[in-house]
């Protein structure tokens, strides 16, 4: 039970920090490469942030779909955001 209770509030935090900071920034971003910028060192480093705090969770998204769908909807629009990214890196070289 003090397991279920644990996950629970880690899923809320989780829900919590994506709302409040994470897809708001992601989106931010994205709006920006799709303009044509490309991503500076801060950009890489919360995308890598993401990435490891992904890979934490990764146990908890195994126990709960609901995380998991979450989850890899954040990680396609990362996905979106690093390949435009990338292509407008290739377009300035």
């Amino acid at each position: 039970m003090a397991e279920v209770s644990k996950d629970a509030g880690t899923i809320a935090v989780l829900a919590k920090r994506m709302v409040e900071e994470r897809l708001p920034k992601a989106l931010a971003l994205k709006e920006r490469i799709d303009k044509g910028d490309v991503l500076n060192d801060l950009d890489l480093a919360f995308l890598e942030q993401v990435i490891a705090d992904a890979g934490r969770i990764k146990p908890l998204m195994e126990k709960d779909p609901r995380v998991l769908e979450i989850a890899g909807r954040m990680t396609q629009l990362y996905k979106e955001i690093t390949e435009k990214a990338l292509e407008n890196e290739k377009k300035r070289a």
